[in-house]
């Protein structure tokens, strides 16, 4: 007998519909499984049979043969099991094959029956809606995970027993708990107010949220650098409800939702040690799967020791930093992986980190070693950086201040305001709305500058040896400048302050 259910793949961060056609025919027991499928997916024969029998069922001793379609396309992972378990159970008679012909099935069993953790959910569970699926059955521990998705009947089982009860009108399926947005908190614990002095810091910090400028710093050790980026996801305003689901949808492709939440509220904040590979960093492998580059997307990709990555993977960033979104082409198809995050990376000025000198330490570093240092870090990739920071190492009587100082949820308004004020300017663009985002249309119109800050912006350019990549980014910081301070126009003042954040380069 044939039967037939639905079940997901994923191709890049997108869910695709596949069918599960199972036949039983006559002949020795045997257990085939054909359509490109991979380790995982050959090896759900022995976890359905032992799911199977440990459920209370008969696994059919006869040639039983399972196809995958469409045929072309790779399938991956154990999330298939309990489709291919139903379809055999269906196939033996014990349910009417047509009952389960427009349900999609999504889930991996352990031996005795249980459903588990299953990555990639959530994106099925779109596609199947998209593809007009009528009920999607998903395992318990990814119920919060769908909660959101509306306009299709979700079903969350424990087991294969309770997969057939509810298949078979025995039980009535358990209702999945919709948690509300409001309910989710942003607790990182750490704020703005633990930062002792670097007040141009902070104020480079809130203009790069503002913006979503890509920012760079540089000093001694010691000096702040990593606990300033790490403070600056609490200056940013939660994700939009389409934010949090693309970006729920990255971490469930890649595994990293753990089981039982739901929808991420919070922005991602990345920080991959330099040891990190290629495929690591922007994406890729046999199965390509998404990189901290996009784990990183509407969130922030912090690079500490930058020019301790090694080269090729750090050129790899520059379409990401650029477009916003990774191409990983294979040989049979290409795939889009979204990137669009905040770069913050942080280096010290040489090896030795005290170069060109301290009060409280002397550079080690012979000049050969320091230009070996920097010349790891191209310009082309440079030019990709927005802000120049210099970082300074605090004074005792900065540390010692016992004063309260700004909340970041003080900040955090006014970045929310700026952003805001972004939305309405760029009101077609859906996430892509930020100042670092304008094209050269966009700067001709929102930058216009006067005479004044036309010849400060000449002087820099002559000055600083600037790109026309430079001068525009320049023209960009300055409209966030313009944005924080409430101005629809830019003023001199705003340029000026814009300029100072490129006097710092890397040479």
């Amino acid at each position: 007998m044939l039967a037939k259910v639905k079940s997901g793949a994923v191709l890049g961060v997108d869910g695709l519909v596949v069918d599960v056609e199972v036949d039983i025919a006559r002949g020795l027991p045997l257990f085939t499984t054909v359509g490109l499928a991979e380790g995982a997916v050959r090896e759900s024969k022995e976890r359905v049979r032992a799911a199977i029998k440990n459920s209370g069922y008969e696994f059919p001793s006869r040639r039983i043969t399972i196809n995958l379609a469409p045929a072309d396309l790779k399938k991956a992972g154990a999330g298939y099991d309990l489709p291919i378990a139903v379809g055999i159970l269906a196939a033996a008679g014990l349910l009417p094959p047509e009952t389960v012909a427009n349900w999609c099935l999504i889930g991996e069993l352990s031996l005795d029956g249980g459903l588990r953790h299953t990555p990639g959910v959530l994106p099925m569970v779109l596609a199947a809606r998209m593809a007009g699926v009528e009920v999607v059955m998903v395992p318990g521990v990814n119920a919060s995970e769908v909660a959101m998705v509306q306009e299709i009947r979700l079903i969350a089982v424990g087991s294969l027993g309770e997969a057939m009860d509810i298949i078979k009108g025995l039980r009535e399926p358990s209702a999945i708990k919709i948690a509300p947005a409001n309910e989710s908190r942003c607790d990182y614990g750490v704020d703005f107010a633990e930062v002792r002095g670097q007040e141009y810091l902070k104020r480079a910090l809130e203009i790069a949220a503002a913006g979503h400028h890509n920012l760079l710093m540089q000093g001694p050790p010691g000096a702040g650098k990593t606990m300033l980026a790490r403070r600056l996801p609490t200056i940013l305003p939660t994700l939009s409800f389409e934010e949090s689901l693309e970006t729920t949808r990255i971490y469930s492709v890649a595994g990293k939702l753990k089981p039982g939440s739901g929808l991420l509220w919070t922005r991602p904040f990345r920080a991959p040690h330099h040891t990190v590979s290629e495929a690591g960093l922007i994406g890729g492998g046999s199965l390509p799967r998404p990189g901290q580059v996009s784990l990183a997307h509407h969130g922030i990709l912090f690079l500490d020791e930058l020019p301790e990555f090694r080269k090729n993977v750090l050129e790899g960033l520059r379409q990401p930093l650029e477009d916003g979104y990774v191409t990983i082409a294979r040989a049979q198809q290409s795939l889009l992986f979204p990137s669009s995050f905040m770069l913050v990376a942080a280096l010290n000025p040489c090896p030795c980190g005290y170069y060109p000198g301290s009060e409280t330490h002397e550079c080690t570093c012979t000049p050969t070693q320091i230009q070996r240092y920097r010349h790891r870090l191209s310009g082309p990739l440079l030019d990709r950086i927005d802000l120049y920071l210099e970082v300074a190492a605090v004074k005792f009587d900065e540390m010692s201040d016992r004063r309260p100082a700004e909340l970041s949820a003080t900040i955090r308004q006014r970045v929310a305001t700026a952003h805001a004020v972004q939305r309405q300017r760029f009101p077609d663009r859906q996430t892509a709305f930020y100042n670092s985002r304008m094209r050269s249309g966009d700067l001709a119109r929102w930058c216009r500058v006067d005479r004044h800050s036309h010849r400060l912006l000449e002087e820099a350019v002559r000055r600083f040896g600037l790109s026309a990549r430079a001068y525009h980014r320049i023209l960009k910081i300055a409209r966030t400048i313009a944005d924080l301070a409430g101005s629809e126009n830019l003023a001199n003042a705003h340029v000026a302050e814009a300029v100072q954040y490129r006097r710092l380069e890397i040479k």
